[in-house]
């Protein structure tokens, strides 16, 4: 979503720890092709089944998936749900080639539930409702696991983005409880690109998906994308372990991320921007190492071991100052965001 600049740079100026130069080795995205319809101007969320791409924009508008040829992003057809949305922000593929849309934007936090619309792929349309144990939460990721259990992960400019997934199964007659599994911690780096001025951006979970044999989680930032291996399919597990890093620079508001059934990553931005592909990027992961971080908050693994994405961290004082006017920004900046209806 977009911020005011005033407010980014101060940000920048309380902002603990140092962060480190892009990898050197990191693989180059690869434009495959521009979206220029119309109708995609706000880009937030992309899924993939190999013969077309699924997308949809940033808002509460309507329930729309577009339906593209990944040949020129040209749209094909539009799959659509007569539901109302408040702020759909992600998309997922369920292994049914269901289209779950996250309806789980909250810019100023005051929702009492979230939803998850899903489109069958015979055009029947189901609604779950979904609430936070812990109040209400901005969220723009969506990772849908191989055995079709959605997790949210949230937008936390204060702290860890926490991981949450139905406590029961999911019921279309009422609303569910979330149940807190984990967090995730994004740590900052030089990555250009993205609406906030500096490296803040490169800390905002802007979106997510699961690979389709659901071995490889992808966290994607507003500029870049960390690499999460799930071996025996465990969302939760999987993103405990260290992460690889791969920049996405220059990317005005990157929020579109999404795996091809091959390995590879395409990764998208709002504002009519290519679609860019990763080639291998799930073989990248592969090779890496893959074991349990000993700390939730270490660093991203960059590839072929450069220096880490995050700098050192900030003494106890200097955190709890960060934390006090970072708080007081985030108050003035929550009042600011637009609300996407």
């Amino acid at each position: 979503m977009s911020a005011v600049g005033a407010v980014a740079a101060a940000l920048l100026l309380v902002t603990p720890g140092a962060a480190a130069a892009a990898p050197a080795a990191a693989p180059q995205p690869v434009e495959q092709c521009r979206i220029q319809d119309e109708r995609l101007d706000e880009l937030s969320g992309l899924a993939s089944d190999g013969r077309a791409w699924y997308a949809v924009n940033d808002g509460g508008r309507s329930l729309r998936v577009h339906v593209l040829d990944p040949a020129d992003c040209s749209v094909r057809d539009v799959r659509t749900g007569s539901n109302d949305p408040y702020d759909v922000e992600d998309l997922a593929l369920g292994r049914d080639g269901s289209l779950w849309l996250a309806d789980i934007g909250d810019n100023r936090r005051r929702r009492d539930t979230i939803a998850l619309h899903v489109i069958s792929p015979g055009g029947g349309l189901t609604l779950h409702r979904l609430a936070y144990p812990d109040g209400a939460h901005d969220a723009e990721a969506l990772l849908l696991d191989r055995a079709g259990v959605p997790f949210i992960v949230t937008k936390e400019p204060l702290g860890r983005a926490g991981v949450y997934r139905p406590a029961e199964p999911l019921d279309a007659e009422r609303t569910v409880p979330l149940e807190r599994v984990g967090s995730v911690t994004v740590r900052a780096t030089k990555t250009p690109g993205g609406p906030l001025s500096g490296s803040f951006g490169s800390t905002l979970v802007t979106g997510g998906s699961v690979s389709h044999d659901g071995t490889a989680i992808a966290i994607r930032t507003y500029t870049d994308v960390h690499l999460y291996s799930a071996p025996d399919g465990d969302v939760a597990a999987a993103l405990q372990r260290e992460p690889l890093h791969i920049p996405l620079p220059n990317e005005p508001q990157g929020e579109a991320i999404a795996w091809e059934p091959d390995g590879t990553l395409l990764s998208a931005s709002e504002g009519h921007e290519p679609v860019r592909r990763i080639p291998g990027a799930a073989g990248l992961l592969a090779e890496s190492t893959t074991a349990p971080a000993e700390d939730a908050e270490q660093p991203s693994k960059p590839v072929d071991g450069a220096e880490p994405a995050g700098g050192t961290g900030a003494s106890t004082g200097q955190t709890l100052l960060f934390a006090a006017v970072l708080a007081g920004l985030i108050v003035f900046l929550a009042g600011r965001l637009r609300r996407n209806r």
